[in-house]
């Protein structure tokens, strides 16, 4: 871990926070929510190894980056703006892209705005959204599962921040790494993430300095960026409209864990493997279930994990 380095990178009117390691060709890795570039430690020290450039941002609103205060500016738009600047930046023409959760949704995004900048995707834990052009996200998962989904809990600015300050920052880490199991995550207000039970110990593939390091820089920066992704999908659907229909022509591999929240949303299966992921993504060539495996897979499975990534981008070199 002591020879990944870290430097601040000026993108596209924020100050972005960059982990990198190794030489070769690049591998951009996109982090989700509740996460940071440290998600992604296990991924940057195997592919370094194997003779890659791996670079792993803190994303708008995370950790060591610049965290703009209105959610406004957490449109898919601005990210991969941020992403793009920062390739340019560094003088990097085309990468391979890793995605995890909400990095995934904007890995895909990535893939549809510029696709000249890409080689290949692997993308873990969400597949490809098609725009709905007749309803957003937000209210199609409200219409799914109600007021209390936890997506739709994340909507109201300010609201959820405090229900997560009642909680000492570690101890919601812990929290939010064990909840995103195969069940819905509806959390009435009257309970709140609070209310929810404390895991008795960390997973195996977490650290108490894992937490520790994830507590501190979300004490420093609060939860209000990582939120904000949430609080502008609607936004993102609305200036996507002349998008609808166009499908992501680069080449692609998904990776997903069978007890994973998303793929256990209904419709997402069939999704998966019944031809729709597959139309919208032409140049998709594989897709892996991986057994008994939760929402954090590139923590959770870091070798496997790893392994798939490599045993994938190897072929475009």
């Amino acid at each position: 871990m002591e020879k990944i380095e870290h430097t601040v990178v000026p993108t596209n009117g924020i100050n972005m926070h960059v982990a990198s390691i190794g030489t070769g060709p690049v591998v951009l890795f996109v982090h989700g929510f509740p996460e940071l570039w440290y998600s992604w430690r296990h991924q940057l020290l195997y592919l370094s190894s194997l003779g890659y450039r791996c670079i792993a941002p803190d994303l708008r609103g995370y950790g060591d980056t610049d965290a703009p205060p209105s959610a406004a500016l957490y449109t898919g738009f601005h990210i991969v703006g941020d992403l793009v600047g920062l390739l340019d930046h560094l003088g990097i023409d085309r990468v391979f892209l890793v995605g995890h959760d909400w990095g995934a949704m904007m890995v895909w995004y990535f893939s549809w705005f510029r696709p000249d900048r890409v080689k290949a995707v692997v993308n873990l834990s969400v597949p490809f959204f098609p725009r709905n052009p007749a309803i957003n996200i937000g209210d199609g998962f409200r219409a799914l599962f109600g007021d209390d989904y936890y997506f739709c809990r994340f909507q109201e600015p300010g609201e959820v921040e405090k229900d997560f300050a009642c909680v000492d920052t570690a101890i919601l880490v812990k929290k939010f790494f064990s909840l995103f199991g195969p069940i819905p995550l509806c959390v009435p207000k009257e309970v709140g993430f609070r209310g929810l039970q404390t895991p008795d110990a960390l997973p195996s593939w977490l650290s108490q300095e894992d937490i520790n390091y994830y507590a501190s820089k979300f004490s420093q920066k609060g939860f209000t960026g990582g939120l904000n992704y949430y609080r502008a999908s609607t936004l993102t659907w609305e200036l996507t409209a002349p998008w609808t229909g166009l499908q992501i022509k680069v080449p692609a591999k998904f990776i997903v864990g069978d007890q994973d929240i998303v793929y256990n949303i209904p419709g997402i299966k069939e999704y998966v493997h019944n031809g729709g992921f597959k139309k919208d993504v032409p140049y998709l060539q594989d897709v892996v279930v991986m057994e008994g495996v939760a929402h954090f897979l590139n923590q959770e499975k870091a070798d496997e994990v790893s392994a798939h990534i490599y045993d994938y981008i190897k072929k475009f070199i």
